[in-house]
């Protein structure tokens, strides 16, 4: 229905539509088709790292860690990611001489998605009933057990569909990118449509290739939820 109500958008608008022309832009398509999956796997497992990390740091027992962990968390996620892009390119960056656009990107988008795993991470350790943790001390179990066998299973099943959905969210966040010239796929959109000015048949391409990418994350995430829903 939605595409239907655009087509018909389109045609009252008198707006006509050709594709042809993008089988001569099929190489940079595809150069920055990937270069968005590289984005987003590197800023995956980077995010992942810091997401931990914090996570672990908000529930340490020295203060001044866990008050640094959630100020971070805080600033991160109340403050919009284009302008931490700015702020650290033009001004981090600059100051520390990275000028490689791509290391740019992925530290950025690992530093913006690694609060909100955080908080996944968090949410998922705090959702564990502390009785378990007590059922698993009268067995005998020691510290490095319970982590192993009770707390690591149960989090793995209940951030896993989480964490899925929150990759697709960074290959869409990739997109801002293009803001400071790195030629992932929605900069290389833009500069083929500054040659031609097929605006409409290359930002729906656009989110063609978006969709090839997310949809299937979609089906995933939706899968382990099935698959982790212990109550059914």
């Amino acid at each position: 229905m939605l595409i239907g109500f655009v087509w018909l958008s389109l045609t009252k608008a008198g707006v006509p539509l050709d594709f042809s022309f993008l089988k001569d832009f099929s190489k940079r398509l595809g150069d920055g088709f990937w270069l968005t999956v590289a984005l987003s796997l590197a800023s995956l497992a980077c995010s992942l790292l810091i997401g931990v990390a914090c996570a672990a740091g908000q529930s340490a027992k020295i203060l001044p860690l866990r008050y640094l962990c959630n100020i971070y968390v805080g600033l991160i996620r109340g403050t919009p990611l284009i302008m931490q892009i700015y702020l650290f390119f033009y001004i981090v960056g600059t100051a520390w001489g990275i000028e490689n656009r791509f290391a740019a990107g992925v530290i950025i988008l690992s530093v913006f998605e690694g609060a909100y795993i955080t908080e996944i991470i968090r949410g998922s350790l705090l959702s564990i009933e502390a009785a378990q943790i007590e059922a698993a001390k009268a067995v005998g179990f020691t510290g490095r057990q319970t982590v192993r066998y009770v707390v690591l299973p149960q989090m793995v099943a209940r951030t896993l569909p989480a964490l899925t959905g929150q990759f697709a969210s960074i290959i869409k966040d990739s997109s801002l990118l293009s803001i400071i010239a790195v030629t992932e796929l929605t900069q290389t959109i833009r500069e083929i449509s500054a040659t031609n000015f097929r605006l409409f048949e290359c930002y729906f391409t656009l989110g063609v290739l978006y969709l090839c990418l997310t949809l299937p994350i979609s089906f995933v995430s939706k899968w382990l939820e099935r698959r982790y829903d212990y109550g059914n």
